[in-house]
């Protein structure tokens, strides 16, 4: 068994589960545990492929990765380089999602490929959800959100699992006899068939991407958030055991914190009062931010003596992840320990500039979905 498959997704208080609920409190940890890099390694790196750090990157949202640095260097050098990342269409679109998004928006625009799947069959044979539902809300969520936010369609290969090639459905036979069922539950824990079918079309998702007619790209990069590593484990895993039928690299993958919902746990479409959706309606979403929990004291007087906790605040999360520059940031961040702003008046502040991004996406999202419907190889069945 492969070292990194060897860990498991499990060590006393860190479990990994893609399909759970998952809250990471140590992530210092966690590259401890599962034997991720920190990210702080390849940003060197960085330059050297004509690259400058992103945002999410210099504020330490992405955190880890695996092999990322074999990307950077086959890019230094000019060769292709791409990304796969999916989309379980199983609710709505949420800022949790567009973190990966801005992901893609940043690596495209350096020159990346970008491969995204929206996981259709995952979402039937796992979620339940019904099939003309899950391809509905991945081409009217999902793939229009994404060309809504900026990614360009015309360099974008958006795919459903379940229209995908011959070639893309013969790695999943061949992947599945070259994993144990001991060792699948060593990864996921409890498993089933309808998991074992997801996890080893997730591993064709990543690889498939390799062969030939799909690009044949070598180097691929998935940037995840730290609940999905599970998948990348396999999948590295798998991709040394085919040696003895196709040549495929291991892929590398990114890593960024999980934001959390406005409750401080899980941000899920499933959690609806606690997650601000990109389509909610700008009462509802401002309701929303101004009941968000908040690294504020009892009282607006202790608040002045002691300063707040900007690292315990939902709303700093949003100012952090999507609203905010570095300057903003800053300022916010230094008037919060201070005492100087109150959670009120920060609230107000993160409003203001949710209420214009709404406003902008919402106009931009109606004509995105035509084109997603247009651009996009819908499943028949």
């Amino acid at each position: 068994m492969a070292k990194e498959q060897a860990r498991g997704s499990r060590n006393q208080d860190i479990t990994l589960d893609p399909w759970g609920t998952v809250e990471v409190k140590d992530y210092d940890r966690l590259l401890k545990v599962f034997g991720i890099k920190p990210f702080s390694d390849v940003m060197p790196l960085l330059k050297k492929a004509g690259m400058e750090p992103s945002l999410h990157m210099k504020r330490g949202i992405i955190f880890g990765h695996r092999d990322f640095d074999k990307v950077l260097e086959a890019k230094a050098k000019g060769e292709p380089v791409a990304v796969l990342t999916g989309f379980m269409p199983s609710g709505k679109f949420h800022f949790g999602h567009k973190m990966t998004v801005d992901q893609l928006i940043y690596l495209q625009r350096h020159g990346f490929k970008i491969f995204v799947v929206i996981a259709d069959a995952e979402a039937s044979i796992v979620r339940k959800i019904p099939r003309k539902e899950a391809i509905r809300i991945g081409v009217e969520e999902y793939i229009a959100s994404m060309i809504a936010l900026g990614l360009d369609p015309k360099k974008t290969d958006f795919y459903f699992q379940t229209s995908r090639g011959t070639s893309y459905y013969r790695l999943i036979q061949l992947f599945a006899g070259k994993i144990t069922t001991a060792e699948m539950e060593a990864i996921y824990g409890d498993i089933s068939p309808a998991k074992v079918i997801a996890a080893l079309t997730q591993a064709a998702d990543i690889l498939h991407v390799q062969l030939e007619e799909y690009g044949g790209y070598k180097w691929v990069v998935v940037p995840v958030g730290a609940d999905q590593d599970p998948h990348l484990r396999l999948t590295r895993d798998i991709a040394d055991r085919v040696s003895d039928i196709i040549n495929l690299t291991r892929p590398a993958s990114t890593y960024h914190r999980l934001q959390r919902g406005l409750d401080g746990g899980k941000m899920s479409s499933s959690r609806p009062e606690y997650t601000i959706f990109l389509t909610d309606e700008p009462r509802i979403a401002r309701m929303k931010l101004m009941k968000a929990l908040t690294g504020g004291r009892a009282t607006a007087e202790e608040q002045r003596r002691l300063g707040g906790i900007p690292e315990a605040c939902t709303v700093y999360d949003m100012d952090k992840y999507h609203l905010m520059q570095d300057d903003e940031l800053s300022r916010i961040y230094n008037s919060c320990r201070s005492g100087s702003l109150l959670c009120g008046e920060c609230k107000l502040l993160a409003w203001s500039k949710l209420e214009k991004f709404l406003d902008d996406y919402k106009r931009r999202l109606e004509k995105a979905r035509d084109i997603a419907w247009s651009i996009v190889d819908v499943p028949k069945f």
